[in-house]
């Protein structure tokens, strides 16, 4: 009989602990989120098919309940193919690192949890043109880039939420070609708030 009540007891303790750990974050967990994206394209009008992949893994620890703080990647691979009567193929591989600064600064419900995330990122880049009957032509560059972003987690269980990153509001991007000269671009894409999802992006966020 000792032995049954004390099952019972610890089942009732797992439970418990469970629900009162409820959704959202606190001091001391560990973030860990990302998003992969594939499209493709085939314009046989043109004769132009393009395939595109992106994943961009991130871990972050939360200094506080609503403040986190971590490193982010961005991996991407674009190649466009010619396939008309003379062979034109254009790949592009490029890889970003950085780190981010995240902040929770509003919540509906005991789900939903909006954020501001600010990024700041180093950027390596290969471009690849292939041409029929000619030498392959190759340019290396690499820049810093700095964003603004705006999101939101669903918590689907205390453990799993999925990610909207809805918009990114600020972006600053500078580039050197190698043997090139840089270029400077900062854009603020204000009309991003006419509609979140024209530009979301879906991932999983993981708590530990």
């Amino acid at each position: 009989m000792k032995k049954i009540l004390l099952s019972l007891a610890v089942v009732a303790l797992g439970y418990t602990a469970q629900a009162q750990e409820g959704y959202g974050f606190n001091q001391g967990d560990i973030m860990l989120e990302g998003s992969i994206r594939y499209s493709t394209k085939d314009n046989k009008a043109l004769e132009i098919k393009e395939n595109a992949f992106n994943f961009t893994p991130q871990v972050g620890y939360f200094i506080s309940d609503k403040f986190a703080a971590g490193l982010y990647f961005d991996l991407s691979t674009t190649k466009i193919d010619n396939y008309s009567g003379t062979t034109n193929i254009n790949k592009t591989n490029a890889f970003n690192v950085g780190v981010f600064g995240r902040y929770y600064f509003l919540e509906l419900g005991q789900r939903f949890k909006f954020y501001g995330q600010a990024n700041v990122g180093f950027a390596n880049s290969k471009n690849t043109l292939e041409l029929a009957n000619a030498p392959k032509l190759e340019a290396k560059g690499s820049g810093v880039n700095a964003g603004l972003d705006l999101g939101v987690n669903y918590f689907v269980t205390p453990k799993i939420a999925i990610n909207f990153a809805f918009a990114n509001l600020v972006d600053y991007t500078t580039t050197k070609p190698k043997g090139g000269k840089a270029q400077n671009d900062f854009n603020m894409n204000i009309n991003n708030f006419n509609n979140f999802f024209d530009a979301a992006t879906f991932g999983l966020t993981f708590k530990f």
